[in-house]
């Protein structure tokens, strides 16, 4: 069985930084991408960033220039470092997974953690 579980959430203030990490762990043969979500109360649940294993890493509009994805393969890892932090940004960050394993190719989320902008 595949998990992720996520850590680093917090309370930070506006223009602050918080490194999330995201370990994907159990049977694993590859991964094939890792991502970012965020959901707010009252709203969906939207893409914040994703990274395949090759390194190619996409960002919605409202973090790009501010957050960064990156990952460790040899730990399946993955780290969203988030840079001048927001109220708007204040949401439960979810990881989520394109994994490899052995049922075949499946979709995982972790479990969610908070993260709380403010002064």
């Amino acid at each position: 069985q595949v998990q992720l579980v996520e850590s680093g959430g917090g309370l930070v203030q506006p223009g602050g930084s918080l490194r999330l990490s995201c370990a994907a762990s159990g049977a694993i043969f590859a991964i094939d991408n890792m991502a970012w979500y965020r959901q707010a109360p009252g709203n969906g649940r939207d893409l914040v960033a994703s990274i395949s294993s090759g390194g190619s890493a996409t960002y919605a509009d409202s973090v790009k220039a501010r957050f960064t994805i990156s990952m460790d393969n040899g730990k399946n890892t993955v780290y969203p470092q988030m840079n001048s932090l927001k109220p708007e940004d204040t949401a439960v960050y979810y990881c989520n997974g394109d994994i490899r394993g052995y049922l075949g190719r499946r979709n995982y989320w972790g479990q969610g953690t908070q993260v709380t902008v403010s002064s």
